[in-house]
């Protein structure tokens, strides 16, 4: 076990779940999942702070409010076309679609309803509007490598 604590330029790798406010699992992950502290694949700014720290086996819980996570619910992110104009293969709930707005940028939004002749695309996270509680543990802390420092993307993170 470690003697570091999570601080910028370190990698910390952690197991977290994501809870709706009646308690209810939206996702967990038993996995480790590593990640540059500080870096460009920052957590939302209240679960790095709440890490800021810790050290090897601590946990913290945060409840995330929708502007401080996941974004409030945007109506204007739904679209509804008729479903003769939509090729088969998005034909179905869950479906992913990579859209371009007129300035080329992409999102992704989601197949979110399809009645007899219309189908509904969301590119709203799932959990937007949503006030969540994050469980995050840490797993390990190490020092990041130069190369890793350079590129904000952790690497190889099972052989350090």
């Amino acid at each position: 076990m470690s003697n570091l604590r999570v601080a910028k330029n370190r990698i910390i790798s952690v197991t977290y779940s994501i809870r709706a406010e009646d308690g209810e699992i939206l996702e967990q992950s038993d996995l480790p999942v590593s990640y540059l502290q500080g870096g460009q694949t920052r957590l939302f700014a209240k679960v790095d702070l709440a890490l800021q720290g810790c050290k090897e086996g601590d946990s913290v819980d945060v409840r995330l409010a929708p502007e401080d996570g996941f974004g409030e619910y945007d109506p204007g992110l739904t679209f509804t076309d008729d479903l003769e104009n939509v090729p088969e293969e998005f034909r179905k709930i869950g479906a992913e679609v990579e859209m371009q707005n007129e300035d080329g940028e992409s999102r992704t939004f989601y197949v979110s309803k399809i009645d007899d002749d219309t189908l509904t695309v969301d590119g709203n996270h799932i959990f937007a509007g949503k006030t969540v509680n994050f469980h995050v543990k840490v797993g390990s802390i190490r020092e990041a490598t130069e190369q890793e420092l350079k590129s904000g993307v952790v690497t190889n993170p099972g052989l350090h």
